[in-house]
């Protein structure tokens, strides 16, 4: 999902992120920014990951997403000037362009940054709503199976043993971006242990059998 500042042809977001933006590393833990922070910056993920969440009232953070390479960060807040709505977070060493807010402003002269910044907004009103299907049409293994399934496709290595992903997510984080309780995610995972779709070790998911994965994140056994 988004448009790589790295693809051939590259991209005209790309080409606006080369021409203004300085690339920056952000370590583990580190925030590109935080919520409520002034929208004078927009990121574009070279390498890495970075965690995207809320603080609700009570003090708990939801998880909205993961994002890695090629995908923008912070451009509504930069489109519409308002403080950002969501605090993003590198989960792991993060390399990203970073560019102040005139240039995606100024990118909008092109028809074809246009183009890519539309996708991207369609792209993410597809996630929301396919999100809300889950939560409203699946249980807590349905949505952990469709969480490690979307995690193995971005960021999964294929190996002799399976997919391998080393995502430095807490089992705290897969919590919230799954709507569900630490407890029922941990049994989720131990289910789907238990039935051989998944191995795991400490941050790291390796999808044995990702057809059957499919199949409990679709809702059917």
């Amino acid at each position: 999902m988004g448009v790589s500042v790295l693809a051939h042809p590259p991209s005209a977001l790309g080409a606006a992120f080369r021409r203004d933006g300085t690339l920056r590393r952000f370590p583990r833990g580190q925030a590109l920014f935080v919520e409520g922070d002034r929208s004078d910056r927009v990121f574009m993920i070279v390498r890495g990951s970075a965690i995207v969440f809320c603080t609700v009232p009570a003090g708990r953070d939801v998880v909205l997403a993961v994002r890695g390479p090629g995908e923008v960060l912070g451009d509504l807040s930069a489109l519409d000037d308002r403080p950002r709505f969501a605090t993003a977070v590198a989960l792991d060493e993060v390399e990203a362009m970073v560019a102040p807010r005139t240039s995606l402003v100024r990118s909008l002269d092109d028809p074809g940054a246009v183009k890519e910044l539309v996708q991207t907004l369609v792209d993410r009103l597809r996630e929301a709503d396919r999100r809300g299907v889950e939560f409203a049409s699946r249980d807590t293994l349905g949505r952990v199976a469709t969480r490690l399934l979307e995690l193995a496709d971005r960021f999964g290595v294929g190996t002799a043993e399976g997919t391998v992903v080393d995502l430095p997510l807490s089992q705290d984080q897969l919590a919230s971006w799954c709507a569900a309780s630490r407890e029922s995610t941990v049994k989720a995972l131990g289910t789907l242990r238990s039935l051989g779709c998944i191995a795991t070790a400490r941050r790291r998911v390796v999808v044995l059998d990702g057809e059957a994965l499919r199949r409990y994140s679709a809702g059917s056994s």
